[in-house]
């Protein structure tokens, strides 16, 4: 990941995660001089700590399955899981401090899966406030927007009275490089 970068980015953010972390490291390391930060842009652990190591997939199916009918946004299950509504507004966070940051070139963003999903969907469908019905259509986008491991989502900013775009796939395969207008905002999801 960190050799796609043709130019170093202005900043590097990470989920607090531990491998989000470990993956951002070697783009840490080839550029030094970049700030790095930890943010709130880890995964969706609507299962609290049955998301942990000392669970599998299998033995957590019936309790997701069980959290995705409910359809209620605001549930949490059991004391520490995190509700669609507190991930929805993660979401919505994450966009405004990085529409809060100064146009000086595409911020490099280490998150998840399902957070990035959140992210896109977030800005596609325009909920901010959701709904059994939005939460019922992101499970629905969830299964058809794929976020492999180490996959690039780029989103830019243009300035004036247009809000964020999502570009339609990675473009750092192109010969020509990634330039970043003094007017606009980008992040890019690692």
């Amino acid at each position: 990941m960190a050799e796609t970068f043709t130019e170093p980015p202005a900043l590097i953010v990470s989920s607090p995660f531990l491998r989000a972390r470990q993956t951002a490291e070697p783009t840490v390391e080839r550029f030094p001089e970049v700030p790095h930060e930890e943010w709130p842009v880890q995964e969706f652990t609507f299962l609290g700590r049955l998301h942990g190591p000392q669970t599998t997939g299998e033995q957590r199916r019936p309790f997701a399955d069980d959290y995705w009918r409910r359809l209620d946004p605001a549930y949490v299950h059991g004391h520490d899981g995190e509700s669609f509504q507190a991930l929805i507004t993660r979401a919505r966070a994450f966009l405004d401090r990085l529409a809060g940051r100064p146009a000086d070139g595409p911020v490099a963003v280490f998150t998840h899966g399902v957070f990035t999903k959140a992210v896109v969907w977030s800005l596609l469908s325009g909920v901010t406030e959701p709904d059994a019905a939005a939460m019922r259509a992101f499970r629905d986008f969830q299964g058809l927007y794929d976020v492999p491991n180490c996959s690039i989502v780029e989103l830019w900013r243009p300035g004036g009275p247009y809000g964020w775009r999502v570009a339609a796939g990675a473009t750092m395969h192109l010969a020509e490089t990634f330039s970043t207008p003094a007017t606009a905002s980008h992040a890019r999801f690692d």
